[in-house]
């Protein structure tokens, strides 16, 4: 990012793409290469047509080169993303998904929309469960107190979105619930 260090507030959604791709995921890949050892660890052999798990980057960069199929995550398909939305729209509270759900979902559904079934219908779901999540983080956001904000199954990018306003409402929130005495002191 191209601000300095002490305007920017949060991580930009590129940068949590780049920290989601560590997560593992299954591929079946269509060539055969030996283990090979990276910084992150050691990934393979790969053997086809047997499954094997590497990190997201790993799994990109063998699909672009057309060398694997990556295998969707368990959640990540329209049965799983319906009932989530479900739980959404209907209760109170975040259900739980992958802390990393929409950076993950973001980088295999751009690389590798071939390998799900019905991709679209799958953005269409997440988008709307994308919007529900943050319909509720608005509402326990302007239910704001001092002490603290209970917010349990949060993602990583929905923290990232609030962070900057949460920090800001926190120091103000700070100011105006201070002893009664230090602030008459002050004045």
């Amino acid at each position: 990012m191209a601000l300095p260090p002490s305007l920017r507030t949060s991580v930009i959604p590129a940068e949590l793409e780049l920290i989601a791709s560590e997560q593992l995921v299954e591929i079946i890949p269509s060539v055969a290469m030996e283990r090979t050892a990276f910084i992150s660890g050691a990934y393979g052999p790969l053997r086809p047509p047997a499954k094997c798990k590497v990190p997201i980057w790993m799994a990109t960069n063998l699909k672009l080169k057309k060398k694997c199929h990556i295998v969707p995550p368990d959640w990540l398909n329209l049965e799983t993303l319906q009932g989530r939305l479900l739980l959404e729209t209907t209760r109170p509270e975040f259900s739980e998904m992958p802390f990393r759900f929409a950076e993950i979902a973001k980088v295999l559904l751009d690389i590798a929309s071939d390998d799900f079934q019905e991709p679209d219908k799958i953005r269409s779901l997440l988008k709307d469960i994308r919007e529900a999540r943050q319909a509720k983080s608005r509402e326990g956001l302007s239910k704001l107190d001092h002490s603290e904000l209970s917010l349990p199954n949060l993602s990583s990018m929905e923290i990232n979105e609030i962070r900057p306003f949460f920090v800001r409402s926190m120091g103000v929130l700070t100011q105006l619930v201070k002893d009664p005495e230090a602030r008459q002191m002050e004045q």
